[in-house]
């Protein structure tokens, strides 16, 4: 019975001993390989050469990460890789995030066969992607956001069916988005934002159900948004911002009740918002659909959207009322409503009370917009934790709500270009945190209170265009943060206070078009940052101040129209930073400086209207007629040849002083006999004349013009032949001649003395003219007062000839004209309302006694060689002294003053006084018949419709239904390119809704409510340089294409 045992104990003990062999040939083997790992590390030799490979192309950053790549260290302990626990010689993880890192990402990052992970965000890398990462199965992230990657997404990237994250946001990359992304079915996060990406969207993405995270935005996309992609149910963050996508927003996104981030702002997408919205997306935290085509009402149903935080629907059509039940967003912190057409309904501010319990509320913004009526006083009671209160460009009136200083923790406020009347607050001085106050272009009157100067946070303070006045307070001085300071067109008085000129970060002061008056303050030369300073249209006397030299930072230095005198102080040379100098309608003398020729930076300059003399500088600036004026300085000579000055004429003193003693005592000698011999000559010649029955007029009005007589302007016309007659008018014919005395063609408007007020008319124009000199209006040469050859008395009035005629002809076909060529274009139209505003201000506001001219149409402005516009006939002119009195007749307009049908202002047809704003509502109809090509007597005006009430109701939706079509044909033709023709075009509309806007305005029926023409000039001038691309128009008048609007309201 022991043989079985025998046997069994032999298996066992060899069963035994087999597993000890074994065991220990595993002890051997493991004893072997430590100590083969104590001399040489373990290695898969492919990884490691793979990122030695990698590090070969980058540049290190300044943490060293790369430093630990060294054959010291096994690569699993280099900084940022990591290897599995399951396969430790494999490389699952390179994180290379935020290292500074620069170069290029090596192909080899494809031999890395088991990673997973690719995190090199926030680098510079650059080249393209490697296309070898496509054969990474096992990726499962991809991130190489805020880098310089540049080329094409790589193909096939399908192939990583793994694929969880894909970031390539932050490059350059400029590609299609490759359909075959929507393949990848495990993917949760696509971000590609701020890239060049081009194409459509492909609607393949909508096949991943996965996806939770997308992000195209920032890229030129284009087209419609695809409907696949509201099959994507889990998704709960979706932006889609500035792609210039277009159509309409699909339906199914307003299902996607996943949804917390939902942001399709910038781009031209249109229709509207769904009624249901806010009942349908219960998880929505961020919505915003800003700067789109959208309209219609803002839903009801949002107030269902409890949770959401930020809600904008600025930038596009919406109309009607804003809902009353928004008080129910107990999490909101922005709102943004701006820049729609909200409004315009009674108690259409109502829902600012529902929004006093929105008690997180930090920013509220319903900016340019239609709302009117009084602000509800509810707004003192909004939210504490507000710091943004925009209220700008609607049409609010009333004062300044009192309790608004409840508003504690407010930083900006912004409520300029409204109607607000009153005071400013003084407890406006208690919101000691604001930064920002704008209340510009309103009609508030009164002091600027001294609490303002308790604002010591506060860097910009804007009170432009308001009806302000006093002094300038001194403790604005306290404000000792401010950078910009506005003050400009109110009535100031007193100068500007040391106080204000100690703010050492200020770098804006504008007080223009204020009455401040003295000697410019010496103190300026505190003002260290200084960049722009505007101290025009005021009373400022005396130098220009030496100390001004000092604020070397200035870029833009406007001191025109005041009464400085003396030279152009050499101290100014310091200024070589200067872009703007504009020093013109001031008493300046002596010569222009050289140092002007050493400053670089210089592209404006104005030292037109002084009396300046000598030689006008050759170089930099001087070189480009266009680039600076110097007009209205009758001493100056020499320049380039376009300026046509006379040569100048130099002498070398030393060396010729000794000939000129004795030259000159013979040169005095020589003029004194010939000057003796002429004058019995004319002598004689006087009185050979006197003994004729012709009684030639001399000058009466005040100035010794040529003389001329009937028989010379008879021959000046051929006989006043019907061939150069020109024009004619109610009182009058106008010819064209060549006056033998002068040798020059001139225009001769012969009087119709038969005519009722034919003398009247020339006394008049002879009064309005006697003391006139300004570059657009017309020039009198002579009169002639006599009798004609009948014994007819004889009167005309002699001026400069206009070689490209009246203004009417070029904006209206003549019909027996079969080719009508001539047409002026967009930019020529601007230079001729801005002359004609510019003739009309200095008429009104710069003569000795105001002009009124009373009869302002195209036909009365004529265009010189240069297309210049010069405003003539003066027959109807009246003349007022400053104290209020009528030089003229002080009787009302009926009696005498008619002016054209059309272009008259409506008060003179009910017997209203004649004043300067009867030129203003002409000029308004001028300008709108300069833009639409329409008379205002066109037969479409009918049943009391005129050309300002048809633009009225067209503007602005409609607005390029009425501009003359020759100037989009024409603009459409000077621009090969698309690109620059629909940026051009895009400026063209901007403009001319200012242009209409101040043309309606300078219509209205209400005499008062005109505006006055320096306000219109300086607003043209802006209009002009936005249009041209000019930056003195962004840094003098702060406004952003969008507001180049205007200041003036217009309400449907």
């Amino acid at each position: 019975m022991q043989l079985p045992n025998t046997i069994l104990s032999r298996r066992l003990f060899a069963e035994y001993s087999l597993f000890h062999v074994a065991f220990l040939v595993i002890c051997i083997n493991l004893l072997c390989f430590a100590e083969a790992a104590s001399v040489t590390p373990l290695r898969n030799e492919s990884d490691r050469l793979a990122l030695l490979a990698i590090k070969g192309q980058i540049s290190d950053g300044p943490n060293g990460i790369l430093s630990s790549w060294n054959h010291s260290l096994h690569f699993c302990m280099w900084g940022g890789v990591t290897c599995s626990r399951i396969h430790p010689q494999h490389v699952i993880a390179l994180n290379l995030k935020s290292q500074r890192l620069a170069g290029n990402l090596s192909p080899h990052i494809g031999n890395l066969s088991f990673l997973r992970i690719i995190e090199l965000s926030n680098n510079s890398f650059q080249g393209q992607i490697p296309p070898e990462i496509v054969g990474l199965r096992r990726l499962r992230y991809l991130l190489l956001g805020n880098n310089s990657f540049n080329g094409e997404i790589p193909g096939n990237l399908s192939r990583c069916s793994e694929l969880e994250r894909l970031g390539l946001y932050g490059n350059k990359i400029a590609s299609k988005i490759l359909p075959e992304l929507g393949s990848l079915s495990k993917l949760r996060w696509l971000d590609l934002r701020v890239n060049h990406l081009i194409g459509h969207i492909p609607p393949s993405l909508g096949n991943l159900s996965s996806l939770s995270v997308l992000d195209l935005s920032h890229n030129d996309l284009y087209g419609n948004i695809p409907d696949d992609l509201g099959q994507l149910l889990n998704l709960k963050f979706l932006q889609l911002v500035n792609d210039h996508l277009s159509g309409t927003i699909p339906s199914s996104f307003y299902n996607l009740s996943s949804l917390t981030t939902f942001d399709l702002g910038f781009n031209n997408l249109h229709g509207t918002i769904p009624p249901d919205f806010g009942i349908n997306l219960p998880n929505i935290q961020w919505f915003s659909l800003h700067n789109n085509l959208l309209e219609g009402p803002i839903p009801y149903s949002l107030s269902n959207a409890s949770r959401i935080e930020y809600l904008s629907f600025s930038g596009n059509r919406f109309r009607g009322s804003v809902p009353m039940n928004l008080g129910k967003l107990q999490a909101l912190h922005r709102f943004n409503l701006g820049a729609n057409h909200l409004g315009g309904e009674k108690d259409d501010m109502g829902f600012i009370t529902s929004l006093t319990n929105c008690s997180n509320l930090d920013l509220l913004d319903f900016a340019d917009n239609r709302f009117n009526g009084v602000l509800p006083r509810s707004v003192a009671n909004l939210s504490s934790q507000l710091t943004k209160l925009f209220l700008h460009t609607n049409q609010i009136s009333g004062t300044i709500p009192l309790g608004i200083e409840n508003l504690a923790n407010l930083t900006l406020l912004t409520m300029h270009e409204n109607l607000f009347t009153g005071s400013i607050p003084i407890h406006l001085g208690k919101l000691q945190k604001l930064k920002v106050v704008s209340l510009s272009n309103n009609r508030l009157s009164g002091e600027i209170p001294e609490s303002l100067g308790n604002l010591t946070r506060l860097y910009r303070l804007n009170l432009n265009m308001n009806d302000l006045q006093g002094n300038i307070p001194h403790s604005l001085g306290n404000c000792e943060r401010l950078q910009e300071l506005f003050l400009s067109r109110n009535n100031f008085n007193g100068t500007i206070p040391k106080e204000v000129l100690f703010i050492p970060p200020l770098r804006v002061l504008s007080v223009d078009m204020n009455s401040l008056s003295g000697p410019f303050p010496l103190d300026v030369d505190s003002l260290k940052n200084l960049k722009s300073l505007d101290v025009s249209n005021n009373n400022f006397s005396g130098e220009i101040p030496c100390t001004l030299g000092t604020c070397t930072h200035l870029e833009k230095l406007y001191m025109e129209v005041n009464s400085f005198q003396g030279n152009i102080s050499s101290c100014l040379s310091s200024l070589k930073g200067l872009v703007e100098l504009d020093l013109s309608h001031n008493h300046l003398y002596g010569q222009i400086p050289t140092y002007l020729e050493e400053f670089g930076s210089l592209r404006y300059l104005n030292l037109s209207f002084n009396d300046l003399e000598g030689a006008v500088p050759e170089h930099q600036i001087f070189q480009n007629a266009s680039a600076f004026s110097i007009q209205g300085n009758r001493r100056l000579c020499g320049g380039i040849t376009k300026l046509g000055l006379p040569r100048c004429w130099k002498e070398d003193k030393k060396k010729h002083k000794k000939a000129l003693s004795l030259t000159g005592i013979i040169i005095i000698g020589v003029v004194v006999v010939l000057s003796l011999f002429l004058l019995s000559y004319f002598l004689a010649r006087y009185w050979s004349k006197n003994s004729s029955k012709k009684t030639p007029f001399t000058s009466s009005i005040g100035e010794n013009f040529l003389e001329v007589t009937y028989a010379e302007l008879l021959k000046a016309t051929d006989d006043f032949s019907s061939t150069n007659l020109i024009g004619m008018g109610s009182f009058g014919f106008v010819y064209k001649g060549v006056l033998d005395q002068i040798g020059r063609t001139v225009a001769i408007k012969v009087l119709k003395l038969q005519q009722r007020s034919a003398f009247k008319s020339f006394i008049a124009e002879c009064k309005a003219l006697r003391s006139i000199q300004h570059r657009n209006i017309v020039k009198i040469l002579t009169v002639c007062s006599s009798i004609d050859f009948r014994g007819n008395d004889f009167k005309a009035l002699v001026f400069e000839y206009m070689q490209n005629g009246s203004l009417d002809t070029w904006l209206h076909r003549d019909e027996n004209e079969q080719h009508h060529l001539r047409c002026l274009n967009f930019i020529q139209r601007i230079n001729v309302a801005i002359d004609v505003a510019s003739a009309l201000n200095y008429l009104h506001h710069q003569c000795e006694d105001p002009v009124v001219h009373c009869d302002l149409k195209p036909s009365n402005i004529l265009l010189d060689e240069d297309m210049v516009a010069h405003v003539g006939d003066f027959g109807l002119a009246r003349i007022f002294s400053k104290d209020g009195g009528n030089c003229s007749q002080a009787q009302s307009s009926s009696v005498w003053i008619k002016g054209s049908i059309g272009y008259v202002a409506p008060e003179y047809g009910i017997g209203g006084e004649v004043s300067t704003y009867g030129d203003v509502y002409s000029y308004g109809i001028l300008l709108l018949e300069l833009f639409t090509g329409k008379r205002p007597i066109d037969d479409i005006f009918k049943d009391n419709l005129g050309l300002h009430h048809f633009a009225k109701m067209m503007f602005p939706e409609r607005l390029m239904e009425i501009v003359d079509h020759r100037l989009l044909v024409d603009d459409n033709e000077n621009y090969s390119s698309n690109e620059d023709y629909n940026k051009r075009r895009s400026r063209m509309h901007e403009c001319l809704l200012s242009l209409v806007r101040i043309g309606i305005s300078c219509s209205v029926e209400a005499p008062k409510e005109r505006l006055e023409m320096r306000n219109v000039m300086l607003e043209l001038q802006g209009v002009r340089d936005f249009y041209l691309g000019v930056r003195k128009y962004q840094t003098k008048h702060k406004k952003a294409p969008l507001s180049l609007e205007g200041p003036f309201s217009v309400s449907n």
